[in-house]
């Protein structure tokens, strides 16, 4: 085990280590998208990823940049049209896990990638949903990567792009949703849940050498803690090469591009 590591490091691996070789993910772009290639590339080589362009059965050697990079159409097993990719595929219930992250979220899950500010007048805009929504509602379950910060872990958002588990409780099972919604948020300090019963978010694991303290000066709202709170395992050695081999290959296609 390795103690030489960044939040950043921790937090990716953190996440991909939720995922399996069973699962057919749904990947978005930025931080969940290194999440699951390091997954790809260490202990779960069968994994699936699907991104919203089309491309199916993905094996990225680098990172992309958006949806649309060739890089993802290039290693794919097939690529199909987008609204086949949402219809048949999303929709049809063929998806078993979404991975997101965004520029905002709530205590029960939800995020915010729209605006910052009053939706007609606001501070920031920002890139908006695009098939984010209909990846939180029609995946399996969703996982979620996220900095923590009071500027992101927010009491209420300005605007609800992509529902999580709504008002908490029963919310999305009073909407008939069947789906199970986010099952996990993993942040660079720490890993929340949803609570049984209320889906709330709820600190189930803390990284090496954060306190709970740190958590709470970095989160908008007041913060709960499972009655047990594990220990994040720390970072492999073999993990850490993985992420930092991407990383290095991505930013040098990047900058000779």
């Amino acid at each position: 085990m390795s103690t030489d590591f960044t939040p950043t490091e921790m937090m990716t691996i953190a996440a991909a280590r939720a995922l399996t070789n069973d699962d057919v993910c749904f990947v978005g772009i930025g931080a969940p998208s290194a999440a699951c290639n390091v997954a790809r590339l260490t202990h779960a080589p069968d994994i699936t990823l699907i991104y919203e362009s089309g491309t199916v059965g993905t094996k990225p050697d680098v990172l992309p940049l958006s949806i649309g990079d060739g890089e993802l159409c290039d290693t794919a097993l097939f690529t199909v049209p987008v609204p086949e990719m949402f219809r048949y595929w999303l929709q049809g219930g063929r998806i078993t896990t979404g991975f997101l992250g965004g520029a905002q979220i709530d205590k029960f899950a939800n995020l915010n990638t729209t605006v910052v500010g009053p939706y007609d007048k606001p501070k920031v805009r920002l890139p908006g949903g695009g098939g984010a929504p209909e990846i939180a509602s029609n995946c399996g379950r969703i996982f979620i990567t996220m900095a923590l910060s009071n500027r992101g872990f927010v009491e209420k958002l300005p605007f609800t792009t992509s529902m999580g588990h709504g008002e908490g409780g029963d919310h999305r099972e009073r909407l008939g949703m069947k789906t199970k919604g986010p099952t996990r948020v993993v942040t660079d300090l720490c890993i929340f849940e949803p609570d049984a019963v209320t889906r709330e978010l709820t600190v189930v694991s803390i990284h090496k050498g954060v306190t709970r303290e740190q958590i709470q000066e970095n989160c908008g709202w007041t913060v709960k803690f499972a009655a047990f709170v594990e220990d994040t395992p720390v970072p492999s050695e073999t993990e850490l090469r993985v992420l930092r081999d991407i990383n290095a290959r991505t930013k040098k296609a990047h900058e000779a591009a």
